[in-house]
């Protein structure tokens, strides 16, 4: 009885892992998606601040209309780098860009470039806990910036923000594709 059972059993078991059929109806097909754009990255050269002597800071407004016509919504982020300065490995030359906010010791005290930005434009910031008024021109005059837009939904990925190569490749954007201009 045990026998015919457990022959009964199998052959039950081979019979259903082996059938075959419809898995059900197909629904009706979904909508096309839109074709959209991953992020957005420009460069902007020539950036002059200007100081403001009842806050003791310096300040720039670079409105993202003067430089694309990327639409940034209210859940995206931008994230802007400083360029620092070029270094040659070999017969390679590569730009150094640091994320800010970023912090500068002097003797008098410290600096901070700081970014803000709004759905029309992006305000950067020098702050410090000294009197700035004297601060010299290669800090406030002629700085480039680079300015990365994600969206919101790539924003709140996982990804190492402070290395603009990582941040650029992962929204498919290369060097080639930076779109560079100047603020004066």
């Amino acid at each position: 009885m045990k026998k015919s059972l457990l022959l009964l059993g199998t052959f039950f078991t081979i019979l259903f892992i082996s059938c075959d059929g419809s898995d059900g109806r197909d629904g009706q097909p979904g909508q096309n998606g839109l074709d959209g754009i991953q992020g957005q990255v420009f460069e902007v050269e020539d950036v002059d601040f200007n100081y403001i002597a009842a806050d003791n800071l310096y300040e720039t407004i670079l409105n993202f209309g003067d430089f694309t016509s990327f639409s940034v919504e209210a859940n995206d982020a931008v994230l802007v780098y400083q360029y620092d300065r070029s270094v040659e490995f070999g017969s390679d030359v590569e730009d150094i860009w640091n994320l800010i906010p970023q912090t500068f010791f002097y003797d008098e005290g410290t600096i901070q470039f700081v970014p803000g930005h709004t759905t029309r434009d992006v305000e950067i910031l020098i702050t410090g806990n000294f009197d700035l008024s004297a601060l010299d021109d290669s800090i406030t005059q002629g700085q480039i910036f680079r300015f990365v837009i994600l969206p919101g939904v790539a924003a709140a990925g996982k990804m190492d923000k402070s290395n603009i190569s990582a941040v650029m490749s992962s929204i498919g954007v290369s060097e080639d594709d930076v779109v560079r201009t100047s603020f004066k």
